[in-house]
């Protein structure tokens, strides 16, 4: 049977950790998921009671739910190392805070199972989606993406949603080149994976934006901008190229 795992990336989450994790393993018990399954609690250095909830979780639903500590603070780092230890045949990540519905969830996975991608990412800019945020960040994810899309002639949609899953083997291949550990890790995984020919699915959503989100936007967006300008300047993706040449 094909297996899963489900990252959840934490950062002194205590709270978000004690009421979603089970939340997550009730809808994927309650809906009959057809994929044997595990959930992932990716701690990037949490030192609030986060560690302590984590583990009692783990030992309540034993074999359900596993707890991962990262080497050192980083979302991008704790996706990277929990997917690079796992043996997993689909690897996938969501936010710890359930922004993204979790209806979509059997479709992410589907896509690459079932349906020949090799990644699969939800898309709150898909035509189906149902997104309620902000405008002041509407305005800046599409034109972060409009971004993504002149500087590295990206042909998805949204680089940032924080849902997704990948096949093993992408992954295996993909992530000893993603150099960013922190928030730009989503766009760069996927401009790697477009770049060098795997197929990516974008599954429609419905997203709700959670105001007590600690993402620092000036910070992050700076971030971005230099990760965009130093896949545009290095292009990876060469390197990839002449590897699997070789």
């Amino acid at each position: 049977m094909t297996t899963v795992d489900i990252v959840v990336p934490v950062f002194n989450e205590e709270e978000d950790v004690a009421q979603n994790i089970p939340v997550l393993r009730d809808f994927l018990m309650k809906t009959e998921f057809p994929y044997e399954w595990r959930i992932v609690i990716g701690d990037n250095g949490s030192t609030d009671r986060t560690p302590e909830i984590s583990h009692e979780l783990e030992a309540k639903y034993a074999g359900q739910i596993a707890y991962f500590r990262a080497s050192a603070k980083g979302k991008g780092r704790v996706i990277k190392e929990a997917w690079s230890s796992s043996q997993a045949d689909i690897l996938s990540f969501m936010d710890v805070d359930l922004s993204t519905g979790l209806e979509a969830f059997p479709a992410l996975v589907r896509a690459i199972a079932e349906e020949g991608y090799d990644v699969s990412i939800g898309s709150r800019l898909h035509p189906e989606s149902t997104v309620k945020r902000s405008v002041k960040r509407r305005i800046l994810t599409r034109g972060y993406n409009i971004l993504v899309r002149v500087l590295l002639q990206a042909r998805f949609n949204d680089a940032q949603c924080g849902f997704k899953a990948a096949s093993r083997a992408a992954a295996q291949r993909l992530l000893p080149e993603v150099r960013d550990l922190a928030w730009f890790f989503d766009t760069e995984f996927l401009i790697l994976a477009q770049k060098s020919g795997y197929r990516i699915a974008e599954v429609p959503v419905v997203w709700m934006e959670d105001e007590r989100t600690s993402v620092r936007l000036t910070s992050t967006i700076t971030s971005d901008l230099m990760g965009l300008m130093r896949l545009r300047l290095n292009q990876p993706w060469r390197r990839l190229a002449k590897a699997a040449k070789d």
